[in-house]
């Protein structure tokens, strides 16, 4: 457990996981380390908010953001919340791929098609689970399961030999010999939430609460996009209900 390690009280180090770096929950922890220097927050990167909630009550983790909505009923109920941001959603493509000149796709254009976003990574099941109702709405076809990719190039070696689209968020960095574009009419969103056991007090917890209320402040994060689309449930959880 976390306490034994660093010894306990609210000195010892915070664990956040970030899932993936240069993304919006990076930004949230280097806020937090502008405002809280003497704070030790240690990044993790646990690839999928499923896996990651589940080291949280287990004394592994301390903090992880991501879609709060997906998880089972039981391990939610262990977990404070709070909303982050409405991300909007995006397709990774390959340079070469037909779609990859537009400015941004129609969700309609990708009728008929296939896109991979998880499929068969039970660390990630709440964002395929988001994903599958995504495409249901729209007749988008899910990419079946591949071999869980560790490391931004062993991804990009899976994702290359599928050859299918990538259903990300508009501030995934992109991987060499991709492009990302935008989804549109309507805008698809990912609902992010910051996630932690309920009790925990840390200076730390503090920070990054602060900085993600700052952040969606100054930035809008918590505005949602007119006539965008999420589902009902993750709406609810977006607005403490």
């Amino acid at each position: 457990e976390l306490a034994g390690a660093f010894g306990g009280g609210s000195a010892r180090p915070l664990l956040v996981d970030l899932n993936t770096d240069g993304m919006t929950a990076a930004r949230v922890l280097a806020r937090a380390r502008e405002i809280a220097p003497e704070c030790e927050l240690m990044a993790r990167f646990e690839s999928g908010l499923t896996w990651a909630a589940s080291e949280i009550l287990a004394g592994r983790l301390d903090v992880s953001f991501g879609r709060a909505a997906g998880l089972a009923p039981g391990v939610r109920a262990g977990l404070s919340v709070q909303p982050v941001r409405y991300e909007p959603m995006a397709l990774m493509l390959p340079t070469a791929h037909p779609l990859a000149g537009r400015a941004a796709i129609p969700l309609a254009e990708l009728s008929g098609t296939t896109v991979y976003a998880g499929a068969g990574n039970e660390r990630t099941r709440e964002w395929t689970e988001l994903a599958a109702l995504l495409f249901a709405a729209w007749g988008i076809g899910m990419a079946p399961p591949v071999p869980l990719a560790v490391g931004v190039a062993e991804f990009q070696r899976v994702m290359a030999k599928g050859g299918h689209p990538v259903l990300a968020v508009t501030d995934f960095p992109p991987l060499p010999g991709t492009v990302l574009r935008p989804l549109v009419d309507p805008v698809p969103l990912s609902p992010l939430t910051m996630v932690w056991r309920k009790g925990l007090r840390h200076p730390g917890l503090d920070a990054l609460r602060a900085a993600a209320e700052r952040l969606g402040r100054e930035e809008g994060w918590l505005e949602r996009p007119s006539g965008s689309w999420l589902p009902e449930g993750d709406l609810s959880v977006m607005r403490g209900l």
